[in-house]
């Protein structure tokens, strides 16, 4: 890229934070070699919180800035999301990082090459345990995990897909207090807008899924929030932007491009409360997540309860941008969700970790996208995290890890 169309981006990337607008059309990859091959971008989602910077780049403009045009498909399932990204459908999806690295391994279903562009955010997802259950005292793992072990019967948790980010955080969760969530309950896969009616039909016991859902179900009385996600990895990796790796090959342009601007939204979004609030009034509307602009609002603003009197500021609340330590696609991320299939029985034999990272998570083209928006970019493409049952993850020695576990499949 040259200097000068450098500079006329950060440029045009400051002219349209400073007023929360996009700049004029084609203020981006206007001409020559970095135009987008393809203008217009279909890009999946489910209605969730973690949709909102796919859904603003849209709604505020930002993608026109890049020569792109934004198409927000809302799906019904991640299952759905899963076959469309494979034949084509879409282009893109606000995605579960474990699905695509599950694709990619042909894991439980079609088995394609594909491409992590970004992390879309951290933290933000719960587990929700029933009134029910809490009415009998399990209201944190220690007291289900004791209610389980006194109260014999088949006991039932929701995730929304067998290789995604809500089924590897349940099971770490339930590990964790001494539950094998594969041998002590039966788990099922729900979509996320319908955890809560389920919940309410007694199918269930309690669900991990993201936000708004969890808070839903405290509003209507039906659940409690046992834990939040990143009380069992504080800043964990959630919703990644995925394509095939065919797409990227094919439009290495228009990827970077749609990097761009919804980078360019992750900011817009963190930048203040007031955005936060608009964000959520906007992806409230029934065309995105289609739920009350309340059950979103308080923990976007990290403004937690419980739903039994207990009130806390989270510290990790849910983050799109973070100075952009949350968009960068670290190989370790990846990593940790092939070193859970291995310890759940999805993946038999060990794969090669860090090669399959490398070749799914699509760092350099990241790097150009931030350094052009001047947001900078971590130098180690691992980092390190102590998880709830005091494990560390540095994603150095991932078959050790995975095999080190003592509750597994």
């Amino acid at each position: 890229m040259s200097e000068q169309r450098r500079k006329l981006l950060v440029g045009a990337a400051g002219s349209a934070l400073s007023t929360g607008l996009a700049a004029l059309p084609g203020s981006g990859w206007a001409a020559g070699s970095d135009k987008p091959e393809k203008e217009e971008v279909r890009i999946g989602f489910i209605p969730l919180t973690d949709c909102a910077s796919v859904v603003m780049a849209s709604v505020l403009g930002f993608d026109k800035k890049y020569g792109i045009k934004i198409v927000p498909s809302k799906e019904a399932s991640w299952a759905g999301v899963r076959d469309k990204l494979v034949n084509g459908d879409l282009d893109m999806a606000h995605a579960l990082y474990g699905m695509i690295y599950g694709v990619h391994l042909g894991v439980a279903g079609p088995k394609k090459d594909m491409a992590v562009l970004m992390t879309l955010n951290q933290n933000g997802q719960a587990i929700t345990l029933s009134k029910k259950l809490a009415d009998k005292g399990a209201v944190d793992g220690a007291s289900l995990s004791k209610l389980m072990a006194q109260d014999k019967r088949e006991y039932t948790f929701a995730q929304t897909f067998p290789t995604g980010t809500h089924a590897m955080w349940l099971y770490y969760w339930l590990a964790a207090h001494g539950v094998n969530p594969l041998k002590d309950s039966k788990v099922i896969t729900v979509p996320p807008p319908q955890m809560v009616a389920n919940m309410r039909i007694g199918n269930m016991d309690g669900f991990c899924v993201g936000e708004p859902w969890n808070h839903r179900a405290i509003m209507d009385g039906i659940g409690i929030t046992a834990s939040t996600t990143q009380a069992i990895w504080p800043d964990h990796p959630e919703k990644v932007l995925a394509s095939s790796g065919d797409f990227v090959k094919k439009y290495p342009n228009t990827a970077r491009a749609v990097i761009m601007a919804v980078l360019e939204a992750s900011r817009w979004i963190d930048a203040s409360l007031q955005n936060k609030l608009k964000m959520a009034d906007t992806i409230a509307d029934k065309s995105y997540v289609n739920t009350s602009a309340d059950a979103i609002n308080q923990r976007i603003l990290g403004r937690y309860q419980n739903g039994l009197g207990k009130t806390w500021d989270d510290p990790k609340p849910m983050k799109f941008f973070d100075d952009g330590a949350v968009n960068f696609p670290y190989l370790s991320d990846g990593m940790w969700f092939l070193t859970q299939h291995k310890r759940w029985g999805l993946l038999k034999e060990h794969p090669d970790y860090l090669a399959t990272a490398k070749q799914i998570n699509q760092i350099d083209l990241y790097k150009e996208a931030a350094s052009a928006l001047k947001i900078s970019v971590p130098k180690d493409p691992l980092r390190s995290a102590k998880l709830v049952d005091g494990v560390v993850w540095d994603g150095k020695t991932p078959a050790a890890y995975a095999d080190a576990f003592k509750l597994k499949a």
